[in-house]
Formats: structure tokens, C-alpha cells, sequence
């Protein structure tokens, strides 16, 4: 069996390890911008002992983000990303850049257009309290347009620093709805059959790969299910992994669930409904969490390695190098996964949880997590200062530090 501390060669990146930091929001870019507190969180993981830490979700454009204060790629925010990678790197890991665009899943009020757009024209449920209701359907001029933007992101990272990225594929973003059936609904060559859903997302692999030195690693994290009836099923994303493997993806990220759907496909374990209540600014979004939160975010019981059931038809599939992700918190998990054929793995409520648990594994003092899934990090996403595990008060209290550090320094 392939010990998860003996290192790994991806594309020309050599891993000290088999062990990867994924891409989770850490809610530490205000205005779109690096912050110290960003650096720090990377920082201490690459110190902790993963052998590569992924920056979550840089928009490739103003109008990719989610929500305001996300990273968006431009040129000046080169030399602040070189900082943070620097600083990773100093701590003895790779860092990897997350690039993305929200497409019509989108609460952001700085957009220069008037709607988000998608793959078809369609309700925009996160956005629709902030007035942007709908999203637009995206021209091919507006599809060309974004897959320029990957790829100029993607060099831009190369610029910064970044020894990978990360394609955004799944959980219900631009990419991803374009491949989920039930948010395409295009009758053109980017719609209907499997291939022309495809199409744009393989476009954007296969263009962001060739810009690209073939040394630097092409990650792409997809869906295994989407989640909900009518949405992309396995057999669909055993295809998709074939074709990305041929068009020269280095490794895929396996993942599912459609935030704009089903928010808790991937982050199994208990609904913390109350604590996304307590941190969201608007009062609109407030009592809509209150009233439809019940109903409409559902629950999604954890257990260990949650998803490797559905991995392994894709390891089944394809030769290239899989990332198995989900409930990957103790010893014996990432020894599963290796033992499984997969070559690296992913871990994040664990790691949020503590940065350090990969040392102490390496070293043997501790098998086990002592993160419980309680999902309050995600809450704790949007509160002022970012992630941390809201039941490590050492962790709230650094939190508190950099917030006030900040605010102390505004002119």
C-alpha cells in the first residue's frame, strides 16, 4: 500500500506528500484584496505539514464573484499573491490557485451588468433579496470572453507564484452549470446532448493547459452527482473525467453537491441554520434564512469518506491522478484512500479544525481529528475575519486579533 507521506510527482511538481489543503472559502479578502490574515491561514498550513494549500475561489473576472469580497485575477493583484505564495512556500508546501466564475449563482452587489449570466436565462435565487432576480443567458461572444479570462488568470498565477491551479468544474458554478441538465437548458452547440454541455468546460481545460508550461499541474474539481433530481449523475461524470483526462487535465478533484441546490451535499454532518442566521449582514437575507432555511437547506448525515463510494467508478475509468475528497479526517482514512488507488487526498473541515493535524500524523502522535462536523466553519465563512473553527477559542481569538489589527490601520 502507498504510504500517504511518501512523496508524489504531479506533472512536474514534486509533493512532499500525498496530502492536500482543499479549496474551502476562507472570507479573508475584503474588497476583493490579499490580507494579512489570508497569508497567515496559508501560512500556518503549509507550517502544519500538507504538501500543497489551495487559495479558494479567484473569480477570473469583477463579474465572476459570488459575492463582493472574493479574489478576482488582475494585474495588480500580482505582487500581493506573490506574498502569499512566498509565504507558503517558506513553510515548506505548493500552492495551488482555485479559479472559478459564478456564473448565474450570484449575490454580488458591484456587478457591472445589470444580471449575472449562465448557461440559460434563469432564476437567481441567492441574488433575488439584493434585486438581481434573474441571470441572462450568456452569448458565445460572452462564453469566448470568459474562456479568455481562465486563461489569463491562469498565466497571472504562473506570474504570482502558484505552483498549480484548480479549475473550478463542480458544485454548481459557471462551469458546472453549463454540464448539470438542470441548469442548461440551451438549444445551441452548448446544450442538450452530454458534448455540447461540455463543451465550453472542456474548452476552457484544454485552452488554460496549452497556455501553461506542461511543468505546471492542470487541476479541475468536478461533481461526481450534483445532488438533486434532474441534475448531472455518475454515469455522465465518468464520461466527463475521459474526456478531460484526454484533453490533458493532470488530476481531477472529485466533489459534487450545487450550492445554489443542495448547499450541505458536501459538507456532511449537522445544518448550522441558527449560526448562518447570526453572521449574514442583510436583514432581508435574515428572515428568508429563517423562514425557507428549514426547508430548503437540507441535512446530510457524515460518515467517513462519504464520497469514495462514487470515486471509485471514476478511478475505474480513467489513469490519471484522482484527488478523493470527503470526510477525510483520521490516519486511517487517508490510508483508505491510498489503498483505494488514489493518489493524493484532500482534507478541509479537519485542517480548518486544525492547521497542524498533517505534522502530527507524519510524526504519530495523534490518528484522529478532533473536528465534529458541525458546519459551524461555514458560518463562520462570512463573519468578519474569515474562517476559523468556532470551537477552537484559540482560533476566535487570532481571528478577533487580525480584525482589530486591520481596523486599526485604516486611514
Amino acid at each position: 500500500m502507498t504510504d500517504p507521506f511518501s512523496p508524489f510527482k504531479l506533472a512536474g511538481l514534486s509533493l512532499c506528500n500525498r496530502i492536500i489543503k482543499t479549496a474551502t472559502f476562507e472570507g479573508m479578502s475584503p474588497g476583493g484584496c490579499v490580507s494579512e490574515a489570508l497569508i497567515e491561514h496559508h501560512r500556518a498550513l503549509a507550517e502544519g505539514g500538507v504538501a500543497m494549500t489551495t487559495i479558494a475561489y479567484c473569480a477570473v473576472a469583477p463579474d465572476g464573484r459570488t459575492f463582493r469580497d472574493q479574489l478576482h485575477m488582475r494585474p495588480e493583484l500580482v505582487p500581493d499573491l506573490r506574498a502569499l505564495t512566498a509565504a507558503v512556500h517558506a513553510g515548506g508546501a505548493a500552492a495551488s490557485l482555485q479559479l472559478g466564475h459564478c456564473g448565474a449563482f450570484c449575490n454580488n452587489h458591484d456587478l457591472e451588468r445589470r444580471r449575472p449570466v449562465g448557461p440559460s436565462r434563469a432564476l437567481n435565487l441567492v441574488g433575488a433579496l439584493s434585486g438581481r432576480v434573474l441571470a441572462d443567458a450568456m452569448t458565445e461572444g460572452e462564453i469566448e470572453d470568459v474562456t479568455a479570462a481562465f486563461v489569463t488568470a491562469a498565466r497571472l498565477a504562473r506570474e504570482a507564484g502558484f505552483d498549480a491551479v484548480e479549475l473550478h468544474l463542480g458544485h454548481g458554478y459557471l462551469l458546472s452549470q453549463f454540464l448539470s441538465p438542470g441548469s442548461n437548458a440551451r438549444r445551441d452547440r452548448f446544450g442538450g446532448s452530454l458534448e455540447n454541455r461540455a463543451r465550453f468546460p472542456l474548452s476552457v481545460v484544454e485552452r488554460v493547459r496549452a497556455a501553461l508550461l506542461p511543468e505546471m499541474p492542470v487541476l479541475a474539481k468536478v461533481n461526481l452527482r450534483d445532488g438533486f433530481r434532474g441534475g448531472l449523475e455518475l454515469d455522465e461524470s465518468v464520461q466527463v473525467a475521459r474526456w478531460l483526462e484526454a484533453r490533458g487535465a493532470d488530476a481531477l478533484v472529485l466533489s459534487g453537491g450545487f450550492v445554489s441546490r443542495n448547499p450541505f451535499y458536501l459538507f456532511r454532518g449537522e445544518r448550522p441554520l441558527r449560526q448562518m442566521i447570526a453572521v449574514e449582514k442583510s436583514w432581508a437575507q435574515k428572515l428568508a434564512l429563517a423562514v425557507f432555511g428549514p426547508a430548503l437547506i437540507r441535512a446530510y448525515p457524515f460518515e467517513p469518506l462519504y464520497f469514495l463510494p462514487l470515486a471509485r467508478e471514476i478511478r475505474r475509468a480513467v489513469r490519471m491522478p484522482l484527488v478523493l475528497l470527503g470526510g477525510i479526517k483520521s490516519r486511517d482514512d487517508l490510508d483508505t484512500a491510498m489503498r483505494e488507488g488514489f493518489e493524493l487526498a484532500a482534507m478541509g473541515r479537519a485542517l480548518i479544525h486544525d492547521p497542524g493535524l498533517i505534522a502530527k500524523y507524519a510524526a504519530g502522535s495523534a490518528r484522529e481529528s478532533g473536528c465534529v462536523p458541525c458546519n459551524q466553519c461555514v458560518a463562520e465563512m462570512d463573519r468578519e475575519g474569515g474562517v476559523c473553527c468556532a470551537k477552537a477559542p484559540a482560533q476566535v481569538a487570532e481571528r478577533a486579533a487580525h480584525v482589530y489589527l486591520a481596523r486599526a490601520s485604516l486611514p
